[in-house]
């Protein structure tokens, strides 16, 4: 079989944020909330599996299911604004973040170049693959930047030669003081609402009728599980390393800008190239996917196509764009737009899981291709955790 739609998912969680959520995490902690990662990437292949289905069997994206089967005018127009703040907003927000973190990977790798530039020259490729509108181009593009990305953080990791026994003392959960905050962050950075609908609507564009669903499902299955495994991998990568680095040696801020520098005591001068390459790439990945996955949530709630080749979703996918590269380039505080797309997607992630449990266990939507018992089961304890971040989040914005 071949990866490919799975490895979309990667590449957009795989980011700036996920890699200085997990620097902090092993600097601050050590090996102590590996567990954390663990239970996420779980819950998360549970989800993305189930959106990825849903665009298998039906052939219509996340959005396009859920303005399709809420019938109450009402709860159609409170999804309709929520999916469009949270999603359409939020991508446009932390896409900022994404190409500043690009940047400051160039600017690592190229220090006598003027920085200035590079912002610019990113948004402009990320906008080059967006407006070419086909699939099999982003979509390898991505790939490569995935691999490349994985092979920089593992290299790190073996580098960094952590031992074994202490990596392994870290599945056994505990809870250091002081840690709640970093394991909530933890968690939100790997489920992270866009990419239900980005999975799902990726296969939804493929969808065939005629095809063999059952093959198709159980591929997109083993896609969905190994590639957010090898994204578990990678953050544990990172977050190993700072533990070996930084962990008891009171080094300071920890941050995605300079943990390539920190490194340095401990890899040698490489280090610094290495960590600058990956973070290129996490950053490139999330300002591809970011606006990908905003244009699917806003068309499909809008009841606009869901071709990326189609004006409408190019113009959604350019305009998320464009407002990341302003706020990076000119230096503009987003901290305003960025609270309210955090508060909205606190109120969302719990409607939306719930939602689409209910979609998938909906024969008249699924047909044959519902949930089994069992898989609604292992499914609860995760949206019990989704419902205590979620809310764990929105006080810790207001109160």
């Amino acid at each position: 079989m071949r990866l490919g739609p799975g490895l979309l998912v990667t590449a957009a969680f795989i980011g700036p944020g996920t890699i200085t959520t997990a620097s902090v995490a092993g600097a601050n902690f050590g090996f102590a909330l590996i567990w954390t990662l663990l239970f996420s990437v779980i819950a998360t292949i549970l989800l993305q599996s189930m959106a990825a289905r849903l665009g298998v069997a039906t052939g219509q994206d996340l959005a396009q299911a859920l303005r399709a089967n809420i019938q109450t005018p009402l709860f159609k127009s409170l999804a309709i604004f929520l999916v469009i703040s949270a999603i359409g907003v939020g991508s446009a927000a932390y896409e900022a973040g994404n190409l500043s973190g690009a940047s400051m990977g160039l600017i690592g790798i190229f220090p006598n170049v003027n920085p200035q530039i590079w912002t610019p020259l990113i948004a402009f490729l990320s906008a080059g693959l967006l407006y070419s509108g086909k699939h099999k181009v982003v979509e390898n593009a991505l790939i490569v930047l995935v691999i490349l990305m994985s092979l920089v953080f593992i290299s790190t990791l073996i580098m960094a030669s952590p031992s074994l026994a202490d990596i392994l003392s870290g599945f056994t959960p505990s809870l250091p003081e002081g840690s709640i905050t970093t394991v909530l962050a933890l968690v939100g950075t790997t489920i992270v609402p866009y990419n239900l609908f980005l999975h799902s609507g990726v296969l939804a564009a493929k969808h065939d009728s005629k095809s063999d669903l059952q093959k198709v499902i159980k591929q997109t299955n083993v896609d969905t599980g190994l590639s957010i495994t090898l994204g578990g991998v990678i953050t544990l990568a990172i977050l190993s390393t700072a533990s070996v680095a930084f962990y008891g040696t009171n080094a300071g801020q920890i941050s995605a800008a300079n943990m390539a520098v920190q490194l340095e005591p401990l890899l040698g001068d490489g280090a610094h190239y290495f960590f600058a390459i990956g973070l290129f790439a996490a950053g490139l990945t999330s300002a591809i996917t970011a606006p990908l996955a905003g244009a699917y949530a806003v068309c499909g709630m809008l009841g606009w196509s869901n071709d990326m080749a189609s004006t409408r979703f190019k113009s959604v996918a350019i305009i998320i764009l464009l407002f990341g590269a302003a706020v990076a380039s000119l230096g503009l505080d987003p901290v305003a737009v960025i609270i309210f797309a955090q508060a909205a997607n606190g109120l969302l992630l719990p409607v939306i899981t719930i939602y689409l449990v209910w979609l998938v266990n909906q024969k008249s939507v699924m047909g044959k291709f519902t949930n089994s018992f069992i898989l609604n089961l292992v499914t609860l304890p995760v949206l019990m955790l989704i419902f205590g971040l979620s809310s764990y989040k929105l006080i810790g914005l207001f109160f």
